[in-house]
């Protein structure tokens, strides 16, 4: 599978089987996470336990408190760490996909039953659940092409493969509070329209557009 076929197969999943991640998945996870850390400057963290991490009310009701693990998602704390965040975090909920585990982004969770360490300039932001779902998710309702683009003229195809990718990411509540604009000299912008966990969405858009774009558009952050 890849990344391509990941974004479209892949859904939020909030049920989980009691089932634990297999241990050569761990390795291949945290040697992903690695990678990212690096990449990213971040320092993103498998749980293999997520204990009570998703013990609120809320989460027993969305069904998260049935996750067995959890991806912490932590980072110096900066004004670019949310999309940080989003990007290279998404590129893991990706790899996972192709491994065959299901993910959700979580916002809401115990963040001092996560057990993740934090160092002096961190921040956690968000978590990941992460296992093997009693189902696959469900598609959710998109916005169009149009209501998120800005450009003038004929857009370039690689344009609009990035922009399906993007209306395929997760983003908080469904909100979809982005815009990609195409500039005259093909140049792409993405201009986030406020929001809870905007900035983290962002990230994970910017992600699936190039991915869908099959092109490195720049310096995101």
């Amino acid at each position: 599978m890849n990344y391509i076929e990941a974004i479209k197969e892949r859904h939020s999943v909030r049920n989980y089987t009691p089932e634990h991640i297999q241990a050569e998945k761990i390795v291949k996870l945290n040697e992903k996470i690695r990678e990212l850390n690096e990449a990213g400057n971040l320092h993103l963290q498998l749980m293999e336990d997520a204990g009570n991490t998703y013990n609120r009310l809320l989460n027993r009701a969305m069904g998260l408190g049935s996750a067995p693990s959890v991806i912490a998602c932590v980072g110096p704390d900066d004004d670019t760490l949310e999309q940080r965040i989003g990007y290279y975090g998404e590129k893991l909920v990706l790899f996972a996909q192709t491994l065959g585990l299901n993910t959700c982004w979580a916002g809401t969770f115990n963040k001092k039953n996560i057990g993740a360490e934090i160092r002096n300039g961190e921040k956690l932001v968000i978590s990941i659940a992460i296992g093997y779902g009693k189902d696959k998710g469900k598609p959710r309702k998109s916005k169009t092409m149009d209501q998120v683009v800005d450009a003038k003229g004929e857009r370039p195809f690689w344009f609009n493969n990035g922009v399906e990718m993007a209306l395929l990411a997760p983003t908080a509540i469904n909100q979809q509070k982005f815009v990609i604009k195409l500039n005259e000299d093909q140049s792409v912008e993405f201009i986030d329209k406020g929001g809870i966990f905007s900035q983290v969405d962002l990230g994970i858009v910017k992600c699936h557009f190039e991915i869908g774009s099959e092109r490195a558009i720049g310096k995101f952050f």
